[in-house]
């Protein structure tokens, strides 16, 4: 005969209550833990949903969007290998600022330094910021060619050509660094 099976403690006033396992004590005193199945399994209220954005954004294949009313920064949101490219064609033919922000929806400083982008956006307004998701497929030759290998990842370019890089979310690196390049 197999030794009886212990189950983790977590589940046993759950099946005690389902009368799937008999109950040792038929007048057991309240225990807290015999109350987290019955907390788990009630239903909540879900949130309320927030309202529609009454600002219109735009999404094409390059799109470009702007997260406020007041601000008046330009972010493209690059969506493939192929807008990636005619993107920085276009920077360094043409002489552009910009920059190349390397994100991810999943990274924690990406979030963390995304606003600051947009305020510091909104004060060189003749700078494009270009946000590339790395994890979008076929960006990976890309990502490899440039030695992308932390998020987030800020290329500035000033008359065409890379002239720095900040990796992480350095807020005061960032604001130096715009402060010196796009003045």
């Amino acid at each position: 005969m197999a030794p009886a099976r212990r189950l983790p403690l977590l589940f046993r006033p759950l099946l005690l209550s389902k009368n799937l396992l008999p109950n040792p004590n038929p007048n057991p005193k309240p225990n807290p833990s015999s109350l987290l199945p019955l907390l788990l399994s009630s239903p909540s209220p879900s949130p309320p949903h927030p309202p529609p954005s009454p600002l219109p954004l735009r999404f094409s294949n390059s799109r470009l969007f702007s997260a406020s009313p007041s601000s008046s920064s330009k972010i493209v949101l690059v969506g493939s290998a192929e807008e990636f490219d005619n993107s920085l064609k276009r920077v360094e033919d043409e002489k552009l600022p910009a920059i190349f922000y390397f994100t991810a929806a999943w990274c924690g400083p990406c979030r963390f330094i995304s606003p600051v982008i947009e305020k510091m956006g909104g004060k060189f307004p003749h700078v494009t910021t270009y946000k590339i998701d790395i994890d979008q497929e076929g960006l990976g030759s890309i990502l490899n060619k440039l030695k992308i290998y932390s998020v987030p990842t800020l290329h500035f370019f000033q008359n065409g050509q890379k002239s720095t890089e900040i990796v992480g979310a350095d807020v005061q690196k960032l604001e130096a660094t715009m402060e010196n390049l796009y003045k």
